[in-house]
């Protein structure tokens, strides 16, 4: 762990403490860009990893956030029928543009723009999970309900069954 964070990490610590979350952001060696990497750099099971993945609706370009457990898969088609239009999974540029963050790094909120945001139910099983926290090596622990209470998000069966 490093002592000082990457200016991305503690910008979005500073989101975090103007929100009253006191979880602190944790800077790793290894990277934590994919699930099963922050898994195995954290040392907690996939399914406690909250990855974030970015949609937009093809024809608004409205971003959509689904904050799905690390093992699932998301259901697009579930995802349509919630959203009301056909989607398209964000490329790294429109990931970027609309967090401000790049992928593997994109924590579940302090986006440059509101995005509205589905949660996998299947977080809510766990006492902590761990999200990413503003770059691919950057990571922090949360209760799943203050998840998503942070994120305004809504709590979906969203996975692929």
């Amino acid at each position: 762990m490093n002592q000082q964070l990457s200016p991305k990490a503690a910008n979005f610590q500073d989101f975090l403490s103007s929100r009253g979350i006191e979880e602190k952001v944790v800077e790793l060696s290894e990277s934590t860009r994919t699930s099963a990497e922050a898994a195995a750099a954290i040392g907690c099971e996939v399914e406690e990893i909250a990855k974030s993945i970015v949609f937009y609706v093809k024809d608004t370009l409205r971003p959509i956030l689904v904050i799905a457990s690390g093992t699932n898969r998301v259901d697009e088609k579930k995802l349509k029928k919630l959203v009301g239009g056909k989607l398209k999974r964000a490329d790294a540029d429109f990931v970027r543009e609309v967090t401000g963050f790049v992928i593997g790094g994109v924590p579940p909120a302090g986006h440059i723009e509101p995005l509205q945001t589905f949660m996998d139910l299947d977080l809510l099983q766990f006492s902590q999970v761990w999200a990413a926290a503003g770059s691919p090596y950057a990571v922090f622990p949360i209760k799943p309900q203050v998840l998503l209470e942070l994120c305004t998000a809504e709590a979906v069966d969203i996975k692929v069954n």
